[in-house]
């Protein structure tokens, strides 16, 4: 649980070369130890979009596991927001 003990959601978006890299596919198999749902996409800008929900310690450790991974050569910038979770997800996965 978060620190108020509430579920939280993170919206990136991440931009670089993040398409083509095996971008999602990677943040998915990031995504499987940890309790999160949501989902990655490609965004017709070329940008990455990813929305997960969870707790906030589940959430940072999967955001910094994103950035410390292979991926982090292909990251030019992130955009990311906090707000409280919707409870739409039952896992994470690749999105259209």
């Amino acid at each position: 649980m978060g620190s108020d003990g509430s579920v939280k959601r993170v919206r990136i978006l991440f931009s670089g070369r993040v398409q083509r890299v095996g971008f999602r596919y990677t943040v998915c198999g990031i995504a499987t130890p940890f309790d999160i749902s949501g989902y990655v996409r490609n965004r017709s800008d070329g940008d990455v979009e990813l929305v997960a929900e969870g707790s906030e310690r589940e959430l940072i450790g999967f955001i910094e596991e994103i950035r410390n991974s292979r991926l982090k050569n292909h990251i030019a910038g992130e955009k990311l927001g906090w707000t409280a979770a919707t409870g739409e997800y039952r896992k994470f996965r690749i999105s259209d």
